[in-house]
């Protein structure tokens, strides 16, 4: 890929929306994730690394993060390597899991959560 980004150079866009995400890899990021909801929305993106339809929700999902101008975090939450922390999420919240699934937490609570093609970020 190094010599076609070269040639046609790399998607600057791609990698600046890669950025945006936090990871959430154990109960501390979760934490600290909810802590910020506080301060500013916080979306969760719940993803299977196994599933194609996760994935091509994730691009386009990413896609409108990169358009979007609202003052929200973004935390990416990888559903096969962290089951326990997406369980907990579904035991906190009261959200049933689903994947991809997108949940947005406001003062500490989940106030919106879609699935598979619902997800929408101009729907929050």
């Amino acid at each position: 890929m190094g010599f076609l980004n070269q040639i046609f150079g790399k998607n600057e866009e791609q990698d600046e929306t890669k950025s945006l995400w936090k990871k959430i890899e154990n109960q501390k990021d979760l934490d600290q994730a909810v802590e910020k909801s506080f301060q500013q929305k916080v979306l969760i993106f719940k993803h299977s690394t196994r599933c194609f339809i996760s994935k091509t929700v994730l691009k386009s999902f990413e896609k409108q993060m990169g358009n979007s101008d609202k003052n929200q975090s973004y935390y990416f939450l990888d559903l096969i390597a962290h089951r326990d922390i997406s369980n907990e999420i579904e035991s906190r919240f009261g959200v049933t899991h689903q994947s991809p699934q997108l949940i947005a937490l406001e003062n500490g609570k989940a106030v919106y959560n879609a699935s598979h093609q619902s997800i929408d970020l101009d729907s929050i």
